[in-house]
């Protein structure tokens, strides 16, 4: 018996560094271990858009879905569950608002694994969120970010209140507001009956496009690997109307 320990600890010890190797993928979001998942994936008969203008088109093709009613709830069973557990392969990112009626993965009738979502008042960036949206081309090769800003902000509606009358928000909404500060004299400058509106679609185009020049995005840019669309979502319709950057 004791000559059998040695073997019986390696044993162990090699389950041990297996079972550590697929945690760390796991949390990493890479697809280091994306073989081990193909055959589940093939099964279940789904899978993931591996380029801008396929993951941009699954995306259209899921707001289309959302506006007309007629929806596919993809990638929501215990089938899919299962699948992502070990890893995630997201085929988009997703940047935001905090507005609760504008949830991406229930406006695109996406599911489980399938986006990375950022929410920020306004679509606003800061460092910490500019890392978020990174993870995913960064880690694991997501091909697409979408900057979705809004009708009817509220973020923006207070941040242009407040920057117009220079009366601060409340606590670190003020932080809101002065992130804000590009798209409001954006606003300003153009004028027309609608101010506030002008404002969020402005605040869009100048987040996507500081996204797009990024010092770590833009070589992914340049090489056709990743896509940054401006967006903005119509509380009145479902829709979601491009502003910039739709891959050709």
């Amino acid at each position: 018996m004791d000559g059998k320990r040695p073997l019986e600890r390696r044993a162990v010890l090699a389950g041990g560094l297996a079972g550590a190797t697929v945690a760390l993928a796991g949390c990493s979001g890479t697809r280091t271990a994306a073989p081990a998942s193909s055959a589940t994936a093939t099964a279940l008969g789904r899978a993931q858009p591996s380029t801008p203008a396929a993951a941009f088109a699954r995306l259209v093709e899921g707001n289309q879905r959302w506006v007309s009613g007629n929806l596919h709830h993809p990638d929501r069973d215990p089938n899919r569950r299962q699948l992502v557990a070990q890893l995630q392969e997201p085929f988009g990112s997703v940047l935001s608002c905090i507005d609760s009626r504008v949830p991406p993965e229930l406006l695109f009738d996406t599911g489980l694994g399938d986006l990375y979502v950022m929410r920020t008042g306004g679509q606003t960036l800061a460092p910490v969120v500019t890392g978020s949206v990174e993870y995913g081309p960064l880690t694991s090769g997501t091909p697409l970010i979408v900057v979705l800003g809004h009708q009817r902000c509220g973020a923006v509606k207070a941040a242009y209140a407040a920057l117009r009358d220079g009366k601060p928000l409340p606590g670190n909404l003020q932080a809101i507001a002065l992130a804000l500060k590009p798209a409001y004299e954006q606003a300003v400058r153009k004028g027309g009956t609608d101010p506030v509106e002008t404002m969020a679609r402005a605040q869009v185009t100048l987040t996507s496009t500081a996204l797009r020049s990024h010092a770590d995005l833009a070589p992914l840019v340049k090489r056709g690997t990743l896509t940054v669309v401006g967006a903005y979502y119509w509380l009145d319709t479902g829709k979601v109307e491009v502003l910039d950057g739709a891959p050709s």
